[in-house]
């Protein structure tokens, strides 16, 4: 599900907002810099709107934000729905007992890891990140989530890549993006 075919006027402007920044951070990657759209106050906000405007009604209790740029747009969108934050951070960030999960990026390998006790089973939780590339990323916060027992109900991100087919590793997980870069 992409917002950009709703044809929703505030798309065009978050996509305006966003640069595209070649051969970073290794040659051949188009990276997609969101930091351009969090220095337009009115677009940052329509970013963060349009999710609320999708997600206020749907009995979620968890928005997880991948490290580091689902903390931009998740923590907002939690408050707004009144669900708790989780935070999936990159490896050793976090203290006491965790979850880990390796997968594999558009440019090379990582991990992310959860707290335990971040999420307790039968919770509803929707995975926040900026982008979708390859899905390596999403599909692992989905299984971290997953494995504490929460039901994953959606995905959200800023920018998908449909190229680069991410979509397919959420397992029929539903996506929704709001510009997608062809």
């Amino acid at each position: 599900m992409s917002a950009c075919k709703d044809q929703d006027p505030r798309i065009h402007a978050i996509q305006s907002r966003i640069r595209v920044v070649p051969n970073f951070p290794k040659p051949g990657i188009m990276f997609q810099d969101i930091t351009t759209l969090l220095l337009d106050p009115k677009a940052f906000k329509d970013t963060i709107d349009l999710f609320v405007e999708r997600y206020k009604d749907k009995s979620l209790s968890v928005v997880a934000g991948i490290e580091a740029r689902g903390f931009i747009f998740g923590p907002p969108i939690a408050l707004a729905i009144g669900a708790k934050f989780v935070p999936l951070r990159k490896p050793n960030k976090l203290p006491g007992k965790v979850f880990k999960q390796e997968y594999d990026l558009e440019y090379g390998s990582d991990c992310l890891e959860m707290h335990i006790e971040a999420v307790e089973a039968g919770e509803r939780a929707l995975v926040v990140d900026d982008l979708i590339a390859t899905g390596g990323t999403v599909s692992a916060a989905m299984n971290l989530l997953e494995r504490a027992g929460a039901e994953v109900v959606e995905c959200a991100c800023v920018i998908e890549i449909p190229e680069l087919k991410g979509k397919e590793k959420l397992n029929g997980k539903p996506l929704y993006v709001l510009v997608e870069y062809r």
